[in-house]
């Protein structure tokens, strides 16, 4: 079962109570597929957070931030291999996800890094993360906690 997390109806309420609406620039249009994370051992090492951030809207939008309770400091991350096979990380620029597209935060490549854990990543357990885009829009998705050995949310 595919998991969708829509941006909340904000413009919606507004609009019904005869307050102006916010302009968004198309941050309303995303959607956010497949969210996982793995269960942490304590709160010494980092956590990561997983998904699909598509944009199904006519104009692009750029994802320009992370929140959570369970973290500090949650940021996009990316993980790369060089042509001598090292690996590295280190935080991602804004990602722009054109219209019609998406992105994959997944292992191995960019994802979102949650540092400075407030409390142990618990299997089974969820915790809420909430995407920033340019237009100030936000989108926030209830990510389910699996198992340590977790490759994706149909392990």
């Amino acid at each position: 079962m595919t998991k969708r997390s829509y941006i909340n109806g904000l413009p919606l309420v507004l609009l019904l109570s005869g307050m102006s609406t916010p302009a968004f620039a198309g941050s309303e249009d995303v959607v956010v597929e497949n969210a996982w994370s793995r269960a942490s051992i304590g709160v010494n090492r980092p956590g990561a957070a997983y998904m699909t951030v598509r944009n199904t809207g006519e104009d692009a939008v750029t994802l320009t931030g992370l929140t959570t309770p369970l973290a500090v400091m949650p940021e996009i991350h990316e993980s790369k291999t060089n042509a001598d096979g090292v690996s590295s990380m280190a935080p991602a620029d804004e990602i722009t996800i054109e219209p019609g597209q998406s992105v994959a935060l997944e292992p191995g490549g960019l994802h979102a890094m949650l540092m400075k854990l407030q409390e142990p990543m618990t299997e089974g357990e969820n915790f809420p993360l909430t995407l920033t885009f340019s237009d100030g829009g936000k989108v926030t998705v209830e990510v389910p906690i699996l198992g340590i050995a977790a490759r994706g949310p149909e392990s």
